[in-house]
Formats: C-alpha cells, structure tokens, sequence
C-alpha cells in the first residue's frame, strides 16, 4: 500500500523540480527505470532511491540500488536539485532512502527540529554525530544508518609544484609558510566557519582576498593551476586534480567536520533486509575509492551505473 500512496507524492515532486531518472543518469525522466529483483526471488517490495543531481550523488545511488537489487528490492530513483526539495518525502515515504552527508545532514535536521538558531551538534567524529542527529532524525520519520570511512569535506588544494617547493604536505605546513594567499572558493567563503575564518584561527592563513570561483569548479582549479590564487576550495573527494596539476593539503588538526557517506531512510522503510543491504557499506567504502569512482565518471566518461557495479563486484558485495 506504500507503494500506491506513494504515485501521486512522486507526481508532485516532478512540478516541484525533482526528475524522476534512471539511476546513473541514463533514460532521464523515466519512472521506474532501474527496477530489478535479485536471483533469490526478491521481496515485492520497490524501494525509491532519492538523491541530489551531481556525480557523487549518482554514483552512491547506483550503488544503493545494486545493492538492493541484491538483497531482492526492485527499485526506482529520484535525483532532485537539493536536500529542501527531497529530504521531505524522504519523511514522508514518497522516498525510502538517500545517500547522505553525515554533518552537513545532522545540521540540517538540526535547524528542522530545533530552529535556525539551534546550538550545533555535527562534530568531526562520524559516529558521534550520527547518534546526535538519529532521535532528532526519528522525529522527522527517518532513520540514520552506518557511517563509511569515506568522507566528502571542504577540500583546499595547491598546486604539485608549490607543494614541492615549500615542502607542503598539511594546512598547518601552510600556515607555517606565512605566506600572503589568495583563495579561490565560493562567494560565501570569508563568512562560513569551516572556510576563509576557520582557515585563519585554527591555521593561521593570511588569506589576503578570495575570488569567488565557485566550490571546486573548473574556474577554481584553473585559478590555482595558472597563480591567479594559490589555494583552491575543492571536495576532498574531487577525481580531477591531477588533471590541474593539484594536490589536497591535510586538514590535520580536524578543521571539517564529518561529512561520512551515510544512508538516511524512511523509518517505515528500515526493515532489516535493507539496512542490512545498505550497512555492508560503512566496512568498505573509502575516501580513495570515493575518488576514484568519481575520476572514472568525470574525466573517463563512464556510466555511473556501470562504476557502482564493477566496483561491488571487486568488493564481493553483488555478485558477478
């Protein structure tokens, strides 16, 4: 019966801006592409894959739904332009599940349930921040699963070569340089916390000016890459910085906080076939390998789907 409350909420959501599509991308605005039941019979069950619409976000659904075809599910996917347009029906069951960002989500649902002003509860510990967001999550209608190790956080890149020749490996080497900088990163970067004054109090950057090129765009690594800047705001997850000639400096003294892959679904939805399913992730997937995928994707070109599935095979977690 979930399943036929849940049409005319999908309905809505396609006018509101979300597009219902085939996972990884392919066969845009078709409902109920991806839909398969595992050899072992399946369940009868659909399970609606929600997410936003970039490449990670496409890769980790394709992952989910490989998973759940695994474990019997048939499955749908719904990509959406952001967490205010899908986490809603993620509470109200039009979704079942969507790869999430651990403190980025707990303080999401934070503000939901406690307003805008609400004292913060995301730490830089993954587990720590999970079991602050769940009771705040439950009264939403969502359940928080396992954390992976794999994590996408506020990145900050130099060129190889500036590394080389300052013999730079963490923020802190930076700091200690006591070089004047300019930082290429978003508009909003010299008020949010975890950039421009995070990078200063706790590393002691004296960031001069900021050109507002955007989180990891092209414009950002090109900006780098030529010395218009000589730092770089990026995803830690970002598979295209060696094609700029860039590399991640540590954030070692835990700047960010922890942005772990982390499943949230609909509690009616978290029967323990599909947590079990989904959990089998947090003991394998990897910042590196999170990289990786998204390199395969964005500069090899190739399908989502196609990344998720050679990369569960190679961890024994579907079948061949």
């Amino acid at each position: 019966m979930r399943g036929l409350r849940r049409l005319p909420l999908i309905t809505a959501l396609v006018g509101a801006g979300l597009a219902l599509s085939a996972c990884a991308g392919d066969d845009a605005f078709e409902e109920g592409s991806g839909d398969e039941t595992s050899a072992g019979g399946g369940t009868g069950e659909t399970i609606v894959v929600g997410g936003a619409n970039f490449t990670e976000m496409l890769i980790m659904q394709a992952i989910y739904v490989e998973l759940l075809n695994e474990a019997g599910f048939e499955t749908e996917t719904i990509t959406a332009d952001n967490r205010e347009l899908y986490f809603p029906e993620l509470g109200s069951g039009a979704i079942d599940v969507v790869p999430e960002y651990a403190a980025t989500l707990a303080e999401f649902i934070n503000r939901q349930v406690n307003g805008e002003d609400a004292e913060p509860i995301a730490t830089n510990d993954a587990d720590a921040t999970v079991e602050a967001m769940q009771p705040l999550a439950e009264e939403l209608g969502v359940t928080i699963l396992e954390p992976a190790e794999a994590a996408d956080q506020n990145g900050f890149a130099v060129t190889a070569a500036f590394a080389e020749e300052n013999g730079l490996e963490t923020l802190t080497d930076l700091g200690e340089l006591g070089q004047p900088l300019v930082l290429a990163a978003t508009e909003e970067c010299p008020e949010r916390p975890f950039c421009q004054p995070g990078l200063e109090e706790t590393y002691g950057l004296d960031i001069t000016s900021v050109l507002p090129t955007g989180f990891g765009s092209p414009a950002t690594k090109q900006a780098v890459q030529g010395g218009e800047a000589q730092l770089g705001l990026v995803a830690t997850t970002d598979g295209t910085l060696d094609q700029f000639g860039l590399v991640l400096l540590e954030d070692d003294q835990s700047l960010q906080l922890a942005d772990n892959l982390v499943p949230a679904v609909n509690t009616d939805a978290a029967s323990d076939e599909l947590t079990g399913a989904l959990n089998q992730l947090a003991d394998v997937l990897t910042t590196e390998d999170l990289i990786e995928l998204n390199r395969q994707v964005d500069a090899e070109r190739m399908q989502a789907a196609d990344v998720a599935r050679a990369y569960l095979e190679e961890n024994g977690l579907i079948g061949g």
